[in-house]
């Protein structure tokens, strides 16, 4: 038997020395090094992590953890504080002005904080910068939208087909690195849960017709049967986001170093907590990049 340690490995970006200061998108998105090909010598790096730990089974990730863009329900919050927000307005759907539940959109802001972020990763790609490997995103509307908004112009979202199911019509041959997104939805990125009607998901129906471009997770219910009126703990948060750390360690080969989340503040902190980094004051349209660690310990070692 096995156990997965995780932690963030310090040095690589500006975050990583200012915990708590917040920077939303730094130019490089905060990577120190500033040379032309600077994320190639990035992806170069990681990679002779991952061999270097390759006999002890330890590999390394980038992860890209991107906020999604401001909503209504934040809206909601700047407007009545976030004490009154949280004992009382939180429990309700809107007052009337704003509807914040259940599964706010995005605000006019929160779609061009989203287009931010996408000019940010257009700027950097004469820079060495590539897609990620792996897309993951939340599954409340929020997070798809803002996901969608910042790869909608790069590659394609799907990988080509052979047997004539939907796909894009290229060659094989034109499949090199980035040229498709591979990207899908997981309910334990979504928002610290129950209480708030925000954090409500919509159908599974709704979210398939209006976010085809990504996978639908095994077990995914027509109704959100995870919401209930008690409040999720940080505990069990930070559980569900190591689980996330598990299954992407566990399912994504060593090849894929570059990983990118599209979820919530707290459910990044979660992730945080998981990899032994403290909280970080992400704003909505910020994005924290982070180099994380996985060893594995054996059981009787």
């Amino acid at each position: 038997m096995s156990d997965r340690r995780y932690s963030a490995v310090p040095g690589f970006f500006l975050q990583d020395l200012q915990e708590g200061l917040s920077l939303g998108t730094p130019p490089r998105f905060g990577l120190i090094d500033s040379s032309g090909e600077r994320w190639s010598a990035l992806r170069t790096r990681i990679q002779a992590l991952n061999s270097a730990g390759a006999l002890s089974g330890t590999t390394y990730k980038l992860f890209f953890l991107s906020r999604h863009g401001q909503g209504h329900h934040n809206v909601g919050e700047d407007k009545y504080g976030t004490t009154s927000w949280d004992s009382y307005w939180s429990k309700l759907n809107g007052d009337g002005d704003i509807t914040w539940g259940p599964d706010p959109q995005l605000t006019s802001i929160g779609i061009e904080q989203a287009k931010n972020i996408r000019r940010a990763l257009e700027a950097e790609l004469e820079h060495g910068f590539h897609l990620p490997d792996k897309v993951y995103c939340s599954p409340l509307s929020r997070a798809l939208r803002t996901c969608e908004i910042m790869f909608d112009s790069f590659g394609h979202w799907e990988r080509p087909q052979r047997d004539g199911a939907r796909g894009s019509s290229l060659s094989e041959s034109t499949l090199n690195y980035g040229s498709y997104l591979e990207t899908s939805f997981r309910q334990n990125c979504r928002e610290e849960n129950g209480e708030h009607t925000c954090d409500k998901r919509n159908t599974r129906t709704y979210i398939a017709s209006t976010y085809p471009n990504f996978t639908i997770e095994d077990g995914f219910t027509e109704e959100d049967e995870l919401w209930t009126t008690e409040r999720e703990t940080e505990r069990h948060m930070e559980e569900r986001a190591r689980n996330v750390l598990d299954t992407i360690f566990e399912d994504d080969c060593t090849d894929n170093t570059f990983i990118s989340v599209t979820a919530h503040c707290g459910f990044i902190n979660a992730l945080l907590w998981a990899s032994g980094r403290p909280s970080y004051p992400l704003p909505t349209g910020g994005v924290l990049p982070l180099v994380v660690k996985c060893e594995i310990y054996s059981e009787g070692l």
